[in-house]
């Protein structure tokens, strides 16, 4: 049965210089919405952020924003935060990402800057440990993510990753095609997804 119902995705707050970007993030949330699942993200309004969640809004898809309290005037505007149908605002950066692990069945990383790396990082970290067998996607957006996956595969050869077959993140460079890979994956999935809630908190 495929555990699939909410993806969560992590990208840039600024919408890049190139507008292949902007153009995924639309793609990718009229996608999520398309396949009836809830699009999970950091709650921006602006840049590749809010072009992920105007993409599922437009097309009659649930969006859950989780936003830290002092980000709100910075990454979102009221006014548009109000189209999101679920608004949780969060104390600090810490809280948002354990809300957005524990609200999502899979993570997508479009391009993004620091912020966006290490949000990715960590629940591919989380993988190695075992804590859970969630889908982890690289959307790589015009080869993007190609010195990311460079430094992975140094890392593993180098003998830096030692459980590297519990972190397998699927590279799907279409936008389009990345809720597709993540069905399928979910679908292959044959221990539950959810993490060791009482290993996450002390994470």
């Amino acid at each position: 049965m495929n555990t699939i119902r909410s993806v969560c995705v992590y990208c840039g707050s600024s919408p890049g210089r190139d507008e292949i970007y902007i153009k995924a993030g639309h793609l990718l949330g009229r996608s999520i919405a398309k396949a009836g699942l809830r699009l999970i993200y950091g709650g921006g309004t602006k840049g590749i952020m809010g072009a992920v969640a105007e993409g599922a809004l437009k097309a009659g898809g649930k969006v859950t924003g989780i936003i830290p309290r002092f980000l709100i005037n910075k990454e979102a505007t009221e006014t548009a935060l109000g189209r999101l149908d679920e608004l949780l605002i969060t104390d600090n950066m810490h809280e948002r990402k354990h809300k957005m692990f524990e609200k999502s069945d899979a993570f997508v990383a479009l391009p993004g800057g620091i912020g966006t790396v290490e949000e990715i990082v960590e629940v591919m970290t989380w993988a190695q440990l075992g804590h859970h067998r969630k889908p982890i996607v690289f959307g790589n957006v015009g080869g993007f993510w190609d010195p990311m996956l460079a430094l992975l595969d140094h890392m593993a050869a180098e003998g830096f990753i030692h459980t590297a077959q519990r972190v397998k993140p699927l590279v799907v460079d279409d936008p389009e095609a990345i809720v597709a890979a993540i069905m399928v994956a979910g679908s292959s999935v044959d221990a539950p997804t959810e993490g060791v809630q009482s290993v996450i908190d002390k994470l």
